[in-house]
């Protein structure tokens, strides 16, 4: 059992809370996008209600390598923290061998400024335990992570989860979720994908694949794939895969000469891709067949998006698709979004308090989804 923070006494601790506000920032270090800070109020408001004598906060941001890297600190995370949280936080200028001063919260510097965090060092988990009685992780980004400050100091205090990763394994469960469920899978290589597939596909009632993993399915067929992306090592499970009923593949693509040639594209038929073209999206009419198949469920699952949509207009179908999840949520459909690709969009597009939960972890909820097991978590089970 994993334990939550309904599960220990609070009551004039101080309180290590890993979370996770790896946030994008500009190379000044100005924040682009505080989604994540906002996801953990939650937990801190939690605490304190709980009784909490102080909160100490970890995280990381971005990927220092063991060095300081000034625009990555956590300065402008944590005044960004106190003005949403409405209490003083003060920043100190390290995450270990510092001397804690009695405002209500305090955010240590980026645990990735130690090339210890990453290695998992065991004295240096042990130094970040020493910052507080008892510790919260809430960092469900970094849960598939094997760090010092996810699994390490939980040999040193006694931990649990917080209520946003609560949130998580409640949505992540695929064995809870309300039937009809159709997944939405899309993505570049199919073997990327393959664990997630065979783990959903005895669990879901339709499973819809897009992305460019969509033509070694093609070509599994016997069809013409033109230049398109190919994963040959996965050939003979496409083949198995393509014969399973709940399976439904598009039967149109658009294509391009190239993905920088948007102003060539074209609509063809999947069994017609020219020899000379890649296929880059899922058309129209799939666009609708989907849709058609998702308003028959009532929980959607969504993990990767089902173009190229990192040039226009190969994004087209995964924004029509994101569009129709959105009015499916207002009608009642459960909405599940995973995998990173896929919460960029959402969040990109401002749809992602459109969804009834966008994953705050990629990695890790892919992991999760796949039916594995995640070290932050295993680490705090009694």
């Amino acid at each position: 059992m994993i334990p939550t923070i309904q599960d220990l006494d609070f009551r004039d601790k101080r309180v290590i809370v890993r979370v996770d506000y790896n946030v994008p920032l500009t190379e000044a270090g100005d924040i682009v996008d505080d989604t994540r800070i906002k996801a953990s109020l939650p937990t801190l408001e939690a605490l304190f209600e709980r009784g909490a004598r102080q909160l100490v906060l970890l995280t990381h941001i971005g990927r220092p390598d063991g060095k300081r890297v000034p625009h990555l600190s956590t300065d402008k995370v944590a005044l960004r923290l106190m003005q949403h949280l409405g209490k003083t936080v003060q920043k100190v200028d390290d995450c270990v061998d510092v001397e804690l001063p009695e405002t209500p919260v305090v955010m240590l510097e980026n645990v990735r400024f130690h090339e210890e965090e990453e290695a998992n060092d065991a004295e240096f988990a042990r130094k970040l335990a020493q910052n507080g009685e008892l510790f919260v992780n809430d960092a469900f980004g970094t849960a598939h992570r094997e760090h010092a400050s996810t699994v390490g100091v939980t040999k040193h205090v006694k931990g649990c989860v917080g209520l946003l990763i609560q949130k998580e394994l409640h949505y992540l469960d695929i064995h809870r979720i309300e039937k009809p469920v159709v997944t939405i899978l899309g993505g570049a290589k199919l073997e990327t994908k393959l664990p997630l597939l065979q783990r959903m596909l005895p669990n879901v009632d339709k499973l819809l694949v897009g992305g460019a993993m969509i033509f070694t399915f093609y070509k599994a067929r016997g069809w013409e794939v033109g230049k398109s992306l190919l994963d040959e090592k996965n050939m003979t499970m496409a083949q198995m895969l393509t014969n399973n009923d709940k399976v439904v593949l598009p039967t149109d693509v658009v294509v391009a000469p190239s993905p920088k040639d948007g102003d060539r594209a074209k609509v063809v038929p999947a069994q017609g891709i020219p020899a000379d073209m890649i296929g880059l999206d899922i058309g129209p009419e799939s666009v609708e067949h989907f849709k058609h198949v998702l308003s028959g469920a009532k929980t959607v699952v969504w993990n990767g998006p089902l173009g190229f949509v990192e040039e226009k207009p190969f994004g087209e179908a995964t924004i029509a698709i994101m569009e129709h999840l959105a009015e499916l949520t207002k009608g009642g459909v459960i909405t599940i979004v995973g995998g990173g690709d896929s919460i960029a969009m959402v969040e990109r597009h401002d749809l992602d308090e459109k969804f009834t939960h966008v994953s705050t972890g990629g990695g890790a909820s892919m992991k999760l989804m796949e039916g594995k097991k995640l070290p932050a978590l295993q680490a705090l089970e009694r």
